[in-house]
């Protein structure tokens, strides 16, 4: 399934389920059409039975004059009955269909946003919109307005019978029901923009949730007792995200149900004044009995029913409308794209007057930063952090493209790559890289997803980081599951985490390895050695270092001293420490730490 950028209105709460599942969508539509002329039929069956019973009782009729209207009432409920099963069943069909279409769909295309959707909190909000339950506000959607759709057939049906027999009494409950469903599309309207508004205390309201109850935090949660704090915190957002809801819907319910006791109040009057007709012949008395029962169930309808659809459907149009904006996010060609098979030599990366700001922001973090990356050369950027070296990794590897200046990759703008080609050129261990529940070969397997019998590149990439031990002490050693999520994973520590995550990075055959600051969870002497086996294995490949403790830095061919988002300093180790500037200052301060 494929949304186009588009205006998405009303007309695709019906379109979005036929693509997904044309048969379940059709069933549930006939059906709930059907189910919206049934009342009807069986209001007239009904006074024909009744009608025919009481002429029985006074012996006007014979008693077989009854199986008739009673069979029909029967087949009428029996139907209701049936029809209301197939609906539900359907329902779960096509809840399951837009689960495979349209949430992937939704997927994909998150998957294939551009890098500065995915860090602005304007574009997360939206995302979070739409992406939350997807198909189950889909299929709510659609069988919400089917709902309706029945009832105002059966409304429509009731009133017909109204106008036939006293015209004046169904004039009167439309021009009470009309304002009622304007009032509950306001309402809707107004209920979803607040749910706009809310959206940002809410995420904040599932983060703290997650802290106060969730496994990760266990552990931190019972050693420095913040419950009672976060508590305070968790409640004051879910506070006011409550109250703003609270507000919006008070004063809707105030108008809806206002109307609703007016309309009950003249469907009273409506079934007084008919007692009149009944009287004078114009009305048997079964067909004033069935009237009045649905006269009654009408108020119902009329009250609650109608407003609370017109509600969900002013919801589900707003709905449409995030979905039409969440389609229009610009998508990066090749996003999804896997690592190119055909990898091409690095031989020089350049960065010539670069400038880069974050959009939606006025600072510049790069300011016309200039440097040369070589072949086969080890590399170190330092600096403080929020200097900008992690921003540099992002314009190396193409997440961002909205830079100002040069990055040439062998001597070609590194906007004429195609993501392919990028991937396989760069490895990359960020500081918050990702912890992949599943088994230590698949976390580090999928540093070379073109290679699927990669055990010795595996095994020795283990070896290089010093992981074996850990691993062997495992349940199930190297196919040990890691993680909470099922039942026989195994959590490992943070350092471990780190460890594996740079082994998903050796067996990558990129030409470009970067690491920038995985080893955060490290002591300075461990992170100074794990550098050191690093530098070993990527010996002929060309590595970037990035961090802000100096401990690899000897390592580095060349050190480039970010500071101000341009280079303070270039040059190596002795050289830098001879300047006796920034790097030596910075060096000397952390000598301490390598002791």
């Amino acid at each position: 399934m494929k949304l186009e950028k588009q205006k998405y209105g009303l007309g695709d709460i019906v379109k979005i389920p036929l693509k997904s599942a044309p048969i379940s969508a059709t069933l549930m539509g006939v059906l709930n059409l059907f189910q919206g002329l049934i009342p009807t039929i069986q209001l007239l069956i009904t006074a024909q039975f009744l009608d025919t019973a009481i002429a029985i009782f006074n012996k006007k009729q014979d008693a077989s004059s009854i199986i008739t209207p009673l069979i029909l009432l029967s087949l009428t409920i029996a139907y209701t009955w049936i029809s209301y099963q197939i609906i539900k069943f359907s329902e779960v069909k096509l809840e399951n269909k837009l689960r495979q279409n349209f949430r992937v769909f939704l997927v994909e295309k998150i998957a294939n946003l551009k890098y500065k959707h995915i860090e602005s909190q304007d574009s997360w909000d939206l995302i979070s919109r739409v992406v939350k339950e997807p198909e189950i506000q889909c299929r709510n959607a659609y069988d919400q307005l089917l709902a309706m759709i029945s009832m105002i057939l059966r409304i429509v049906g009731i009133l017909a019978i109204l106008f036939a027999k006293v015209w004046w009494s169904g004039l009167f409950i439309v021009a009470i029901s009309a304002p009622l469903f304007y009032i509950a599309l306001k309402g809707g309207k107004a209920s979803y923009e607040a749910n706009r508004e809310t959206e940002k205390f809410k995420r904040k309201v599932e983060y703290l949730g997650e802290v106060l109850n969730g496994r990760e935090s266990v552990e931190e949660r019972s050693l420095f007792g913040y419950s009672e704090e976060v508590n305070k915190k968790w409640h004051k957002q879910y506070e006011t995200a409550r109250g703003i809801e609270f507000k919006v819907n008070l004063i809707w319910f105030l108008k809806a149900k206002g109307g609703g006791v007016i309309t009950a109040i003249l469907s009273i009057l409506i079934v007084f004044i008919l007692i009149s007709p009944v009287q004078k012949g114009l009305i048997s008395v079964g067909l004033f009995i069935s009237i009045v029962n649905s006269v009654f169930s009408l108020i119902q309808s009329l009250s609650w029913q109608l407003p609370q659809y017109g509600d969900q459907l002013a919801k589900n149009k707003e709905y449409l409308v995030d979905l039409t904006n969440f389609v229009k996010l610009d998508s990066k060609d090749g996003a999804v794209d896997k690592p190119s098979e055909d990898i091409k030599k690095l031989k020089t990366l350049e960065f010539k007057n670069v400038s880069f700001k974050y959009p939606g922001t006025d600072a510049y973090i790069l300011k016309n930063i200039s440097f040369i990356i070589e072949e086969g050369k080890h590399y170190a950027f330092v600096g403080v952090n929020g200097c900008g070296k992690t921003t540099i990794t992002k314009l190396i590897t193409g997440l961002y493209d909205e830079f100002e200046g040069e990055i040439l990759l062998n001597g070609k703008s590194i906007k004429e790559y195609a993501q392919k080609d990028l991937k396989a050129m760069c490895s990359v261990v960020y500081q918050d890289f990702a912890k992949y529940f599943v088994s230590v070969r698949d976390n580090i397997a999928l540093g070379n997803v073109n290679n699927d019998n990669q055990n010795e590149e595996i095994e020795k990439s283990i070896e290089t980081i010093d992981l074996g031990k850990a691993i062997d002490e495992l349940p199930k050693g190297i196919d040990t599951i890691l993680g909470k999520i099922k039942s026989d994973g195994i959590d490992v520590s943070g350092g471990q985490w780190q460890r594996i995550a740079m082994a998903r990075a050796i067996v990558s055959p990129a030409p470009l390895r970067i690491l920038d600051e995985p080893t955060a969870a490290l002591d300075p002497i461990s992170e100074s050695n794990m550098y050191e086996r690093f530098e070993k294995i990527s010996r002929g490949g060309t590595t970037i270092f990035i961090s802000h403790r100096l401990g690899s830095t000897k390592l580095a061919d060349e050190i480039f001293v970010i500071g101000n988002g341009d280079i303070l300093e270039k040059g190596s180790h002795e050289e830098l420490m001879d300047k006796d500037g920034v790097y030596a200052e910075m060096f000397e301060s952390q000598r301490s730490w390598y002791l």
